[in-house]
């Protein structure tokens, strides 16, 4: 069925219709539906209510019996306000009491259909025009207000984070941005300096060709929307680059100050939205005002031409002091010390932490060179760096001394730069780095003589992380192993120092509680495998090395060679075996010799008696015979202790005829022989 009503010229609002009866209700509903309206019922007060709470309703569409407990609990709702129309009035007394209670309209009931749809139609026309209103109010407000804060003389970079944030909340946006470039011919390189949505992003550095929408209004000078950057062909070449729903729409609109693009007004929405008339000529209003304040903030102004510097030069001096004096405030506070000197290296103007650490005064430094500060054992240094950056070369973290009045040296880190518009004004920053330098220095001789004690150690010294890669390999480790270091550091694991599973067995007995507690293990006996696949006696000790966290992050150990202490402990135990075999002769000797000095004088007595025996005796007698028998026994026995006494240097001397007996004497005299009272003990 077609509509006998116009459509809407604008967006469909929503419509209340409220009454308690159905009937009623349903035809006034049928009647708006038809005319375009979206439209919502409701049968009580306390169902209006929860109407006003879920959903924005524009005109509420209320019966005569109704219509006055209805407005009395709309209008007493501050938050929401919609048109109220009510219907079935009759009486003047009626239409009164309604508008003194807040109807913004009323229909009667002989009225036909299309009026009420035209009354509704006038109202929310005029709703729309009063929206309108009010919202150029709050733009102009807005515009007040952001021209104030970019005309002020606060902190730029937050007068223009302010900016930004403001734009998003005024047009609705999920991020605005200003982007700078520092060179209006070529569009390589921009800076963020300001984002709605962060406010530690500032002067971020990018690079424009990912982002060819900049470019082409940076090119154009003219406004951009992108409502769907999926689609849109001039990011195909970059769009792989941005998160999915991350950025949907944007709108771009140049920053030109005559003619000169100095940068973009970014606005970017994660929905499809395209900017209205009104909000595009608000952001065109402050992208403007953005560049004359830009404009105005530059930090250095250009010098005078200096076709007068031989006979002015002073003068000019002074002059750009002075025009360098106007930023002061924007050194006063910097923790870095600042120093603007010219060409020449006289110094223009310095900040207050440059005096404190030149440990001289304003009136003492202006003037001076640069070269008078420095150490003069770096001058040489400073002069080639100059040469550089007379070139245009500037450099960064330079290290130089500075000679303080009191004698005492600092040790201060430089970076040079240029001035912008400053005819060639040379920026020096520089912070004093002496306690790090001293530390760094500290930190290099101790690690130099931690380095050397672990290589010049005997014992070898392996250090690996978690996984067993190995991270520390000394010396001793070289010659106790074989492997060179350049084949052990970062490339070998701890496993291949050790026979097949004894890897294991050292972690598990670290991680332990015996062998010294948890993480520690005191001179174990184990076994390594050296390059030629030999096994190596070795005393480890170990331990763990725990991170700031407590958490176990490598483990070091110590690994003594014991071959040579095994070869020692062998040759002394053999030693010792023959000291006991020779102790052991000596007393089997001293026993002999002690035996042999005892049966000395009886063989002697017995063998005189058996030879006088003989001498009396009738030699064909039995006694005669018997006393053959004795001499010959002595003389046997003689012999066998005469042979004793050899092993232990006892000798022997003529007794009677042929016979020898043992020769005390010479056995005392002779050289090496034991004294008298040993062999008598």
């Amino acid at each position: 069925m077609t509509s006998r009503y116009t459509p809407l010229p604008e967006p469909p609002r929503t419509l209340l219709v409220v009454d308690s009866e159905l009937d009623k209700l349903e035809g006034v509903r049928r009647t708006l539906h038809e005319a375009g309206f979206v439209t919502l019922t409701a049968t009580s007060v306390d169902e209006v209510l929860d109407r006003l709470e879920q959903e924005e309703i524009s005109a509420i569409v209320v019966a005569d019996s109704m219509g006055i407990p209805v407005l009395e609990e709309v209008r007493a709702r501050s938050d929401v306000q919609p048109s109220v129309v009510l219907t079935g009035l009759t009486d003047e007394a009626a239409v009164a009491e309604a508008y003194e209670a807040g109807a913004d309209d009323f229909v009667s009931d002989s009225a036909p259909p299309v009026e009420l749809v035209g009354r509704l139609r006038g109202l929310l026309r005029m709703r729309v025009d009063l929206e309108r209103i009010a919202k150029k109010q709050r733009d102009a407000q807005a515009m007040l207000e952001l021209t104030q804060a970019l005309a002020s003389s606060l902190d730029f970079s937050e007068i223009l984070h302010t900016v930004v944030r403001r734009i998003a909340d005024v047009v609705n946006v999920d991020r605005a941005s200003i982007v700078l470039v520092p060179d209006s011919e070529v569009h390589d390189v921009g800076f963020v300096v300001a984002t709605s949505d962060d406010r530690e992003i500032a002067d971020l550095q990018i690079s424009l060709e990912k982002y060819p929408e900049i470019q082409q209004v940076l090119k154009t000078r003219e406004p951009l929307t992108i409502s769907d950057a999926a689609t849109h062909p001039l990011l195909d070449g970059v769009r792989e680059s941005v998160p999915d729903h991350a950025v949907v729409a944007l709108t771009l609109l140049p920053i030109v100050w005559r003619d000169e693009a100095m940068g973009v007004l970014f606005l970017r929405s994660a929905q499809k939205r395209a900017l209205g008339g009104r909000e595009v000529d608000f952001c065109r209003s402050v992208a403007n005002a953005t560049a004359i304040a830009l404009r105005n903030a530059r930090v250095m102004q250009s010098l005078r031409d200096q076709t007068q510097k031989v006979n002015f030069a002073r003068f000019e001096a002074e002059r750009r002091l002075r025009s360098l004096k106007r930023y002061a405030n924007l050194f006063t506070s910097a923790a870095d010390g600042l120093l603007a000197v010219d060409r020449e290296g006289c110094m223009l103007f310095a900040n207050p932490r440059a005096y404190a650490l030149g440990g001289v005064a304003e009136e003492e430094m202006r003037g001076r060179k640069l070269k008078s500060l420095v150490h003069e054992d770096d001058h040489e240094e400073l002069t080639r760096v100059w040469s550089r950056l007379l070139q245009g070369d500037f450099s960064t973290g330079l290290d130089l001394r500075i000679r303080r009045p009191d004698g005492s040296t600092r040790v201060v880190s430089c970076a040079f730069s240029a001035l912008l518009d400053s005819e060639g004004a040379i920026l020096v920053s520089f912070r004093d780095v002496t306690a790090e330098r001293e530390m760094a220095a500290e930190l290099v001789e101790t690690k130099e003589f931690l380095e050397s004690l672990i290589d010049a150690s005997v014992d070898g010294i392996v250090a690996a992380n978690m996984r067993g890669r190995i991270l520390l390999y000394n010396q001793g480790a070289e010659r106790l192993y074989g492997f060179p270091q350049r084949d052990v550091i970062g490339k070998k694991n701890v496993t291949e120092l050790y026979p097949p599973g004894q890897a294991k067995e050292v972690m598990r007995m670290i991680r332990a509680e015996q062998h010294g507690g948890p993480g520690r293990l005191e001179s174990v006996r184990f076994d390594a495998l050296n390059v030629r696949g030999e096994i190596v006696p070795i005393m480890l000790s170990a331990a763990m090395i725990y991170d700031e966290a407590g958490k176990p992050s490598a483990t070091v150990g110590i690994f003594t060679d014991l071959r040579d202490r095994l070869r020692v402990e062998e040759r002394l135990a053999q030693a010792q075996q023959k000291l006991a075999v020779t102790e052991k002769q000596a007393l089997i000797a001293e026993l002999a010799g002690t035996a042999a000095h005892e049966l000395n004088q009886p063989l002697t007595s017995v063998i005189g008696y058996g030879e006088l025996l003989q001498r009396k005796l009738a030699r064909d007698s039995a006694e005669h015979h018997a006393a053959d028998v004795i001499v010959r026994e002595a003389e046997r026995m003689a012999d066998i202790v005469r042979k004793i006494g050899k092993i232990t240097r006892y000798e022997t001397k003529s007794y009677v005829g042929t016979q020898k007996i043992l020769d005390l004497d010479r056995a005392v005299d002779e050289p090496g022989a034991e004294p008298e009272e040993r062999r008598e003990q």
